[in-house]
């Protein structure tokens, strides 16, 4: 899955010297949480909600609610803008980018262009929709789980049991996360007319199976 089939097209965007107040209307207006900043086009930086958040009461602690008005109408987007900028090309996968993220805690990663130019942004919630979609979670099946061996071959052998059972796969996804050394576990999102007989038959198999069906 690429980040150009999920994120979001013609980005919400500040000229870094509006007014903070400016952007703060801005994210309410639109009910975003960043704002990917610009210099003559360009972008040079990033604020999110948070650092407006951070930046209203440092500089208006001892002012009446007139006062903060007046200073958050002077204070420049660019004085609490995030500088150092994480980015991300359209042909970058969704898996890098959401490492990125979760590795750097953020929320949000600008995408540029081949020449540097800014051509959407992609979110937490795109990365989310595109989770949502490559589970199949969306489809409302039923959900297989099981451990296999960390062997080439075992998940075919997997599906051959859904084919024979007359299951379709919607989904597949396999884990090492806290799982005996040797294994794996193994997801599927399925379509089948009789989920009790595969259960059966991967569990004579493979051992224990979980067969949950989505509300």
């Amino acid at each position: 899955m690429l980040v150009e089939k999920w994120m979001t097209r013609a980005a919400i965007t500040i000229e870094e010297n509006e007014s903070v107040a400016a952007a703060v209307r801005l994210l309410r207006e639109k009910k975003i949480r960043r704002l990917p900043v610009l210099r003559k086009g360009k972008l040079c930086g990033i604020v999110s909600d948070r650092d407006l958040k951070a930046a209203s009461p440092s500089v208006a602690t001892s002012l009446d609610i007139w006062e903060i008005h007046a200073l958050l109408d002077k204070l420049r987007v660019k004085d609490v803008m995030t500088k150092k900028l994480l980015t991300i090309t359209p042909k970058d996968t969704i898996e890098k980018a959401a490492m990125i993220m979760m590795e750097k805690k953020v929320g949000g990663l600008p995408v540029l262009d081949e020449n540097g130019a800014l051509i959407g942004i992609l979110t937490e919630d795109d990365v989310f929709r595109a989770l949502v979609e490559v589970t199949g979670v969306n489809r409302q099946k039923t959900r297989v789980s099981l451990l296999i061996p960390d062997e080439a071959g075992t998940i075919r052998q997997v599906a051959d049991i859904c084919r024979k059972g007359g299951g379709k796969i919607i989904s597949i996804l396999t884990s090492y996360m806290k799982v005996p050394a040797g294994m794996r576990e193994l997801i599927m999102r399925i379509d089948c007319p009789d989920t009790e007989a595969l259960r059966t038959d991967l569990a004579k198999k493979f051992g224990s199976v979980t067969v949950t069906k989505d509300q």
